[in-house]
């Protein structure tokens, strides 16, 4: 990771009540250092969303950005699948 660079997540949009603000959840998987078993831990956040494109359901692209309110940090910067 280059200087300057940004920090990318996967994430699913579990809201879309407001108005150019979705929350979505950033789920990690990874193996416990000692005892070797696989945790799933989840973080929600919340993401600006421009044109009010995404759905509950989908699944995005967000990355780490300015920020833009007192909670958001991150921008949806592409929609990777939709939810019909």
């Amino acid at each position: 990771m280059a200087l300057g660079d940004r920090k990318t997540r996967e994430a699913v949009v579990v809201s879309d009540a407001m108005q150019k603000t979705r929350v979505v959840r950033i789920e990690r998987v990874y193996r416990h250092p000692r005892y070797e078993r696989v945790v799933r831990s989840a973080k929600k956040v919340k993401a600006h969303d421009e044109a009010n494109e995404s759905r509950v359901g989908d699944r995005v692209l967000i990355e780490e950005t300015r920020p833009l309110s007192r909670e958001k940090r991150w921008r949806i910067s592409k929609i990777l699948t939709r939810v019909s």
